[in-house]
């Protein structure tokens, strides 16, 4: 089990559940999670100063999911407002391990930890993709 709510300096990102989040029984299907994640995720970078397609076209890296977990604990249905959370939980020199949450008010509704991992993303070469190190400028906006 993951901690508590993240302490105030977490990021958070309002969401609404929509039809296409839902799966048969009216339930946000559990993968839906992961993608509340990301959108998070990728908003929090943003809040940071960090455009991740600027990230790559001039300084030739991305972050890519390494590994994720996720934790189920209470249903979100249709047109439910909730807070998708990211918090650092761990920086290191090519990755970052982050917890996150999703919130329906002050109820906790699922929870996983990610790590993103920075790589090389310069097309073609025979580098693509391998692990590199995180841009300076990232990890000074983190910690």
């Amino acid at each position: 089990m993951l901690a508590p709510r993240p302490a105030a300096l977490a990021y958070r990102h309002p969401l609404r559940v929509y039809w296409e989040d839902t799966d048969a029984g009216g339930v946000v299907f559990y993968a839906n999670y992961l993608k509340f994640f990301e959108r998070a995720r990728t908003e929090w970078l943003r809040s940071l100063g960090v455009s991740q397609h600027a990230l790559q076209r001039e300084q030739g890296v991305i972050f890519v999911v390494a590994e994720a977990t996720l934790r189920l604990l209470r249903p979100a249905r249709l047109d439910d407002a909730l807070e998708a959370t990211v918090a650092v939980a761990d920086a290191a020199r090519a990755s970052l391990r982050l917890q996150q949450q999703v919130w329906r008010g002050g109820e906790l509704l699922a929870e996983g930890m990610v790590r993103i991992a920075c790589v090389q993303a310069a097309g073609g070469s025979g580098a693509d993709l391998e692990p590199c190190r995180i841009p300076a400028a990232i990890l000074e906006k983190i910690q």
